[in-house]
């Protein structure tokens, strides 16, 4: 069970100047817990403070940082049920699901401990031409400075852990928002930061409201921005950020093409995992079903008869694989797309049912392409399939989107899969998967409308140093 209220952590500190901040249960709607507030009197603190603590972290040894990251680990693992039932009641995770962000959670430390006393540098040869001569050069990477970073509702431990734990990895103080629909599992991070040795003012993790958190864009304080959330407001910031480098991972509507020499139970159970895992939440989500059409009748019947055997219900029963969505409002945005598409001539072939926050698993065809449900983000448990003759023509409808995140391809052929890695406007291309397969230390990221950057620990890691050149000169005879 949560606790009655949270603090929030300014320096390295508990305060709780208030409890505004009512964190609801998703699935019952009640009030769950109660958090801090932070006001943009306590970010600019906050934001002072990492800017004091940046040449203590900048000194502070790799295998000192990597004491603290594997202090995290052990907690996190001591601790691994509690975490997993506070995603259980503040985002209606799925309990299973909850468990494996714990898990992930855990690898990304880890990671991260493993990395940080891999930060090596250059020695590039200078000597290119005569007047070079004597000359050698040497390339340390150095860290960026104080980092702002704003975390989303759907994965509030492990993408927060995407940007602390890079960030610790390479010596860098942070001030942290997190989803304020979301906040407790970022707090229980920095409940466990608390307990470590790190310099006064290493990390801040502040909620607050949207309007009162423009110092984390703008304050030329902090030097490096890392947003994951929506692509409106991602490019909002990036336009107001001045000078520092930005990360963005932003959204996406993912699309999974199934070619003829698939195996098509293995690709039906992949797509059931991809499309409605953790209620469709997911920026790598299945959205896009694109079957050859001398399988699409066999994957189709067995899609929707796997879809119909979903356990929607309370995220607290471990047989439940459908959650509420985060809020009713959600649910009713994406309710509405559905109708929208079924009267511009889209056919249902299961789900389509609302309760509250509460949305069926529902998969459709014959949408057509102009759509909310294929053209923009849907971001909830639901899937649209059509059918293709030509693999080329198949590569192109992906590609026929503002979103470019990751692909999913199921074929066999060697040939095929050049060629999709080739033309494929995405960040990542996954083969016989779907495209929401992750793994914590490969570079994520996409392109387009998805964003800017790659996250992944080395990845993130290279962003929030910079390299710096040592030049020396030996006087020739």
């Amino acid at each position: 069970m949560l606790a009655d209220t949270y603090p929030f952590y300014l320096a390295n500190q508990p305060e709780s100047p208030n409890a505004d901040l009512e964190v609801t249960d998703k699935y019952t709607g009640k009030v769950a817990t109660r958090v801090a507030m932070a006001s943009a009197e306590d970010i600019d603190r906050a934001i002072a403070a990492a800017e004091r603590a940046a040449e203590a972290m900048r000194k502070m040894p790799p295998y000192e940082r990597q004491v603290v990251l594997y202090h995290c680990v052990e907690r996190f693992r001591e601790r691994f049920e509690e975490l997993a039932v506070s995603l259980c009641i503040e985002a209606g995770k799925p309990i299973k699901d909850a468990r494996g962000e714990v898990t992930r959670l855990i690898d990304t430390f880890r990671i991260a401990a493993e990395e940080c006393v891999r930060i090596d540098g250059d020695i590039p040869n200078l000597e290119i031409s005569a007047r070079a001569k004597g000359y050698r050069g040497f390339v340390q990477r150095v860290p960026i400075g104080p980092c702002s970073f704003i975390s989303p509702f759907n994965f509030p431990l492990n993408l927060a852990a995407h940007k602390v734990a890079p960030a610790l990895a390479v010596g860098c103080p942070f001030v942290l928002k997190p989803a304020s629909r979301t906040p407790i599992g970022a707090l229980l991070i920095g409940e466990i930061l608390a307990e470590t040795d790190l310099p006064a003012g290493a990390f801040s993790i502040l909620p607050c409201h949207r309007d009162g958190a423009d110092l984390f864009t703008t304050d030329e304080r902090l030097k490096f921005l890392s947003f994951t959330g929506s692509p409106n407001v991602g490019w909002e910031l990036k336009s107001r950020a001045g000078k520092k480098p930005v990360v963005l991972e932003l959204g996406g509507n993912a699309a999974c093409i199934v070619d003829a020499d698939a195996d098509v139970e293995d690709a039906v159970a992949r797509l059931v995992i991809g499309a409605f895992y953790q209620s469709g939440q997911s920026c790598i989500g299945v959205q896009r079903i694109m079957i050859h059409a001398s399988i699409y009748d066999q994957v189709k019947e067995k899609l929707v008869a796997a879809t119909k055997q979903l356990v929607a219900g309370d995220p607290k029963d471990e047989n439940t694989f459908i959650g509420p969505m985060i809020s009713e409002g959600e649910a009713k945005r994406l309710d509405g797309w559905i109708k929208a598409a079924i009267e511009a001539g889209g056919k249902l072939l299961c789900g389509g049912g609302r309760d509250g926050a509460m949305l069926e698993a529902t998969l459709l065809e014959d949408v057509p392409q102009d759509q909310d449900l294929c053209a923009e983000e849907a971001f909830g448990p639901v899937a649209v399939l059509s059918r293709f003759d030509d693999y080329s023509a198949a590569l192109r409808q992906v590609n026929n989107s503002r979103f470019g995140l990751q692909a999913g391809i199921f074929t066999r052929d060697w040939y095929k899969i050049q060629q999709a890695w080739d033309e494929l406007e995405v960040g990542g291309v996954v083969i016989g998967d779907v495209p929401s397969w992750r793994v914590d230390n490969m570079p994520y990221g996409g392109v387009k409308d998805s964003g800017l950057g790659r996250e992944g620990i080395r990845y993130a890691m290279a962003d929030m140093t910079e390299e710096r050149l040592l030049v020396i000169r030996t006087k020739q005879a």
